[in-house]
């Protein structure tokens, strides 16, 4: 699993490269297999001179690795996010966004019941925006999947910010 990481780091020097992780186990796994092999590799080649990268220093690497930590706006999911975050920062990697997904708050609803479900999803998005992320977008519930380059560019043409109900 670590050769297969690593390879695809490495592939992100030359395209465009996207890891979807769970905050989970599987991820915290990764990040300290990433970490060990970095301490070694650095203990190895501490009085040598030569130039190395690890897979650890790319991801810590801003210029190269953009981190989104995707979430729902819902209090166990924001929570296991923050708790991702605070595990990317324990590493030396700072998340650069958060996006909220599927929010019905950012979908603007105009039926009651709807309505209160926006409104319960605020306190959460609230909290990813003044505890959490320095920047983050809402992604409003969709009918169909943003599927493709033209899809996403639409999606970020008709962002809005989301507003208290």
């Amino acid at each position: 699993m670590f050769q297969a990481f690593s390879r695809v780091i490495r592939e992100a020097g030359k395209k465009f490269v996207v890891m979807d992780t769970a905050p989970t186990g599987h991820t915290l796994l990764l990040l300290d297999a990433t970490g060990a092999y970095h301490r070694e590799v650095s203990r190895q080649m501490l009085n040598t001179g030569a130039h190395f990268t690890t897979p650890m220093m790319q991801l810590q690497d801003p210029k190269q690795t953009k981190v989104l930590i995707v979430t729902l706006a819902e209090t166990t999911p924001v929570l296991e996010a923050a708790s991702l975050q605070a595990d990317l920062r324990r590493a030396g990697i700072e998340p650069w966004a958060w996006v909220i997904n599927n929010s019905v708050a950012a979908s603007a609803p105009t039926s009651t019941l709807l309505r209160q479900r926006a409104h319960n999803e605020m306190r959460e998005i609230e909290a990813v925006a003044t505890r959490h992320a320095k920047r983050f977008a809402a992604v409003p519930l969709l009918k169909d999947e943003p599927i493709g380059v033209a899809r996403l560019l639409q999606l970020a043409q008709d962002a809005a910010p989301v507003r208290a109900l």
